[in-house]
Order: structure tokens, then sequence, then C-alpha cells
């Protein structure tokens, strides 16, 4: 199983990013697919979660409405819509699949 995240980087507050997820080694259309997030001395929290066929979607509080997440199973990737960035979104980004691997994570940067 490999995950590998793209797409982190340093963006302005109220600046847009779209991190992705490239899956390989399992049918990644059989599997719900996570989001996390970790900041600096902070635990690791999930951000969105979306099931095998995109039918259910859920969202940490903290980032409703300005987040989305989205798949596309022909591809074998994941996405994450990000607007409306805020410092409190900083820190690192993990892909996770619902067989429990983890990518190696994208720094995401939100700074003036």
């Amino acid at each position: 199983v490999q995950l590998v995240e793209s797409g982190g980087g340093l963006v302005q507050p109220g600046g847009s990013l779209r991190l992705s997820c490239a899956a390989s080694g399992f049918t990644f259309s059989n599997y719900g697919m996570s989001w996390y997030r970790q900041a600096p001395g902070k635990e690791r929290e999930l951000v969105a979660h979306i099931s095998f066929a995109g039918v259910i979607i859920k969202y940490a509080d903290s980032v409703k409405g300005r987040f989305t997440i989205s798949r596309d199973n022909s591809k074998n990737t994941v996405s994450l819509q990000m607007n409306s960035l805020k410092p409190d979104d900083t820190g690192v980004y993990y892909c996770k699949s619902g067989g429990g691997s983890w990518g190696q994570g994208t720094q995401v940067t939100v700074s003036s």
C-alpha cells in the first residue's frame, strides 16, 4: 500500500490550497479515505472523511464550509480543497486509507 500526498505549501490567510493523495497497492474503490492533520505540539486530528463511493462525507467542525473532500475512483485519488485558510490550519496533512495505511504527509503553512 502506498499513499502519496502532494499540494502543500505556504499560503497567506484567506488563500486556498488543493491537496491530493495518490493511492496504490489496494482496491481503492473499496475503502473510505480520510484526511488528518497535525499541528505543532498537538495531536493528529481528523479533518475530513469520504466513504468508498463518496456518498458519506464528514468534516471536522473547524473546517466545515471551507474545506471540500472529493475522490476519483477511476484515478485512485482523494483530494482536499481548502479555502479561506486560517493560521490555525497550519500543520502536516496526512492521507489515510480505510485499511489503516498512512501517507508521509504534506506541510501546509498559513502565514502572512
